[in-house]
């Protein structure tokens, strides 16, 4: 599977959702949710996971803590890991009281791919969007919420290497250095829009398990899948078993 595929996309904007929207392992509560009768809400997602999945799916990130933003410093979007030591975005000062990591630019690329707390929060609401799209009874009502999420937020589609640091590659948010809220929501939508049109069907959905529902990424030619794991399929079974004994 290839980094900037159709099928990548997807796959990323689905393991986003999950980190995002659902902290702990498959099969656990949503983050924010009881994790069951007298229980606390669990903790949202931290700039560390989230940079994590990034990483797994080919994204350059640099984790980022305390308030206030970093002006001028933006997402760089699949143009490999940054090296060495130097200075902070744009050539510029970091603001005082950011814990930010000793990250230089890439060489020819004009922003550094810091991501923080109010990314993630920015990201956790375009990730409630995205999964009501994946939670559509129907493609219908799905490229529905699609066109929504669209027109909204996608830009004209345009080609860009980052620099030459990457494959040529199409982006539908406004810029290379676009927040990466924005880049999320235009990119997952744009990828989810293609898949919808290629199988004719919703290209996902949320585990059927009442204590998970994760999502999960379906484009499969048989019947649509019901669960995100092989872990919550036969934990239902027991707990329907159980309940009839």
């Amino acid at each position: 599977m290839k980094v900037h595929s159709t099928k990548a996309m997807a796959a990323r904007a689905v393991d986003l959702c999950a980190v995002l929207l659902y902290a702990g392992p498959p099969g656990g509560p949503p983050a924010g949710m009881p994790a069951g009768p007298g229980a606390g809400p669990s903790a949202g997602p931290s700039v560390e996971s989230v940079a994590a999945v990034l990483r797994a799916h080919g994204e350059t990130v640099v984790p980022v803590h305390g308030a206030g933003p970093l002006h001028g410093a933006g997402p760089l979007h699949g143009a490999g890991p940054v090296h060495g030591a130097g200075p902070g975005p744009a050539g510029g000062d970091l603001p005082v009281g950011r814990d930010v990591p000793a990250q230089p630019v890439s060489p020819g690329v004009a922003m550094s791919p810091y991501l923080d707390e109010d990314d993630v929060a920015a990201m956790r609401e375009a990730a409630e969007r995205l999964v009501e799209v994946l939670a559509a009874p129907g493609p219908d009502e799905a490229a529905g919420l699609l066109n929504r999420l669209l027109a909204g937020t996608a830009r004209p589609p345009r080609l860009t290497s980052h620099g030459g640091t990457s494959p040529w590659h199409v982006h539908v948010d406004s810029r290379d250095d676009a927040p990466w809220a924005e880049w999320f929501l235009a990119s997952s939508a744009m990828a989810l829009a293609v898949l919808l049109a290629e199988h004719q069907r919703v290209p996902g959905g949320l585990c059927a398990s009442p204590g998970c529902r994760r999502p999960y990424l379906d484009l499969g030619g048989g019947s649509p899948r019901r669960y995100c794991s092989a872990r919550c399929a036969p934990r239902e079974r027991v707990a329907a078993h159980r309940s009839r004994a």
